[in-house]
């Protein structure tokens, strides 16, 4: 059976599961996103088309826009997701499971162009039929990865209660998995060795350590998961 997850350790030590994403679901996101910057396209159209040559100009800078760097900016912006991806509960990250940034997201969505060819992303298609991380030319080129988006409320009952605590900082979604990701398996870690991951992120636990740090992590795991 093809598998569809990886771990990878992120910068801070602390592991994640990420579950894959293939061609179909991909594919919807993209129809999604397709169909979205083709209303703003053509809306720009309709009303720049009273002004002859000139509007003409603003809807060619439009389409270029929307179709190489608007995705690239949502991607950036939303943590990873355009809203097609959203609508799929997709995400791109870092080869690392860190959040994507601005350059890798302009990377693979310029290098879209190469994986259309010869037609209908036939390119992008077979690199991601031929490499076991379904990344296609722009991903390979980025060190990016699609994925799907975690469940909390799955993530919620598998990882054991306790008092809910919020975070002292704001996290980002990716810092929210890996919080739910560790809390989950927190049960299957030896207790020495949870207590040294809860040491690493220090500003969430501060000057906090073994079995006190371990306790504030997984309040704010279940403060994540929604628990009261």
């Amino acid at each position: 059976m093809l598998d569809t997850t990886r771990r990878v350790a992120t910068p801070e030590g602390i592991e994640l599961t990420l579950h894959l994403a293939g061609a179909v679901p991909r594919a919807m996101a993209w129809a999604i996103d397709l169909a979205i910057r083709a209303g703003i396209v053509l809306a720009v159209m309709t009303v720049a088309a009273q002004f002859g040559q000139a509007g003409w100009g603003v809807v060619l800078l439009t389409a270029f826009f929307v179709e190489w760097l608007l995705p690239a900016w949502f991607e950036a912006a939303w943590r990873g997701q355009t809203p097609g991806k959203r609508a799929m509960g997709l995400a791109v990250l870092n080869d690392d499971g860190t959040p994507v940034r601005w350059a890798a997201a302009l990377t693979r969505n310029l290098l879209r162009a190469v994986d259309f060819l010869p037609f209908l992303y036939g390119f992008g298609l077979l690199a991601m039929l031929s490499n076991r991380d379904f990344k296609r030319l722009g991903d390979l080129a980025a060190g990016t990865v699609v994925v799907h988006q975690y469940d909390r409320a799955e993530k919620a009952k598998d990882m054991p209660a306790a008092p809910p605590v919020a975070p002292p900082v704001d996290l980002d979604l990716e810092d929210q998995r890996a919080l739910l990701e560790l809390a989950e398996r927190s049960e299957s870690l030896t207790r020495a060795r949870l207590e040294e991951l809860a040491e690493l992120p220090t500003p969430l636990v501060g000057q906090l350590s073994g079995e006190r740090a371990a306790a504030r992590l997984l309040g704010m795991a279940n403060y994540i998961a929604g628990r009261q």
